[in-house]
């Protein structure tokens, strides 16, 4: 029995060799660590140089922006009017891509800078920027330039785009709304063209006057169904009422017997009377 396990035990001295090799390299692996660090020392940080260091940058930091330099981190300064400014002028300046493309969609509405606290209203525009840029800003045409008032019912597309706030997409969608009404009553109907909100209409209504004199009237005993479509104040269901109403009925006298059409609402009958002839 006890020869049996001294066999099992016993080893070949090739297979003692294996096991010192074995056990050598995982002394060394395990050792390796500690020598790395005794031969590698981390070097200790003196304070004062890195108190001297920080202070350093701090001072570059808060000297950064000098309204007396031509430059700056973000790009070269120099007097521009920000009107139709270039995009590549704007990157110049040191806007980002996004902030010049604010600039350039609200000029393409009609917007512009009359002075140079209007620059600061851009959506993007940090109070930074803005004081970065504004000692440069230069808006010489447009110190002493006068409101000019211009007659809505009568100026074409060119004329509407004189009037500060009214770009070209602004003008064509103002006349081809006064085409389909038949003309402006009150400047407020202004707010019913697609795109022209509260604020743009403060900004452009100053500029403008209604002469409803110059209304283009239809008469509501006459008129086709195709034509009375084009009234923006009714809708399809609408003018079928007041064309079948008239059919069976015979022709209107006034604006009170079309309130015997229930469709129609008191609303409805106010907006479109100024427009309607017997």
């Amino acid at each position: 029995m006890k020869a049996q396990v001294k066999d099992q035990l016993s080893l070949t001295k090739k297979e003692w060799n294996g096991m010192i090799v074995l056990i050598v390299l995982i002394i060394l692996v395990l050792a390796a660590p500690y020598a790395y660090q005794w031969f590698h020392k981390d070097s200790t940080i003196n304070p004062n140089e890195f108190k001297a260091a920080l202070a350093a940058l701090e001072n570059s930091n808060a000297n950064n922006f000098d309204a007396t330099k031509t430059t700056y981190s973000a790009g070269t300064l120099f007097k521009f009017n920000p009107n139709h400014l270039s995009a590549e002028k704007w990157r110049a300046l040191g806007l980002s891509e996004k902030q010049v493309n604010t600039i350039t969609n609200y000029e393409a509405k009609g917007g512009r800078f009359y002075k140079t606290e209007d620059f600061k209203t851009i959506y993007g525009l940090s109070d930074s920027d803005f004081k970065r840029l504004s000692p440069y800003i230069d808006l010489p045409s447009y110190k002493s330039a006068r409101v000019k008032v211009l007659e809505l019912n009568s100026a074409d597309s060119a004329h509407l785009t004189s009037v500060s706030g009214i770009g070209p997409a602004f003008a064509r969608r103002i006349v081809y709304y006064r085409e389909r009404l038949g003309g402006f009553v009150d400047k407020d109907q202004l707010k019913e063209v697609t795109g022209i909100d509260d604020l743009k209409y403060m900004e452009i209504k100053d500029q403008l006057t209604v002469n409803a004199a110059r209304i283009r009237k239809i008469n509501i005993n006459t008129i086709a169904f195709d034509k009375l479509r084009l009234m923006p104040y009714l809708n399809y269901k609408q003018v079928n009422a007041i064309i079948e109403y008239r059919n069976q009925h015979g022709a209107y006298a006034s604006i009170n017997d079309l309130k015997d059409i229930p469709i129609l609402t008191e609303e409805i009958l106010r907006k479109i009377e100024p427009y309607l002839s017997y």
